[in-house]
């Protein structure tokens, strides 16, 4: 990639098993495994999923705290997720990854109207959360 403009590169999240938060993201939220199996046979720290092509989600085990040592304080932030993560999509794939949902039996919550968000305000916007608590927001601008 050359276009050197401030994007999102990644998001930490906590979870308990990389393993299983991987599967989650893949067959749940239909998000691209990376490193898994690398991860399983100890090569590498931790698994992502793939957002999009310049943006992963890394999957951190919790077990990972306590050498979090490039701040002061940053070990507790382990288990403590942010308040939200919030995704836009297209419409179509909106709708697409909220049946997903659906049908892996993910809570999901009532569809909510114009909110404001990053690019204006969004038509309509839905929240879920992944196995380990973390709370994701889905929505659409048009």
């Amino acid at each position: 990639m050359t276009d050197n403009t401030t994007r999102l590169d990644h998001v930490v999240l906590w979870v308990r098993d990389p393993v299983a938060a991987a599967h989650f993201y893949e067959k749940a939220v239909g998000l691209e495994p990376l490193g898994v199996t690398e991860f399983a046979a100890g090569e590498v720290s931790f698994p992502s999923v793939r957002l999009n092509e310049e943006t992963i989600f890394d999957l951190a085990p919790l077990t990972m705290a306590e050498h979090m040592n490039m701040l002061p304080g940053a070990a507790q932030s382990a288990g403590h997720p942010v308040n939200h993560v919030c995704l836009a999509l297209p419409e179509q794939d909106f709708h697409t990854l909220r049946a997903r949902l659906e049908e892996h039996a993910v809570p999901v919550s009532g569809i909510v109207p114009d909110l404001l968000g990053a690019r204006g305000t969004a038509r309509r916007s839905f929240y879920f959360r992944d196995p380990d608590g973390n709370v994701f927001e889905i929505r659409h601008y048009t």
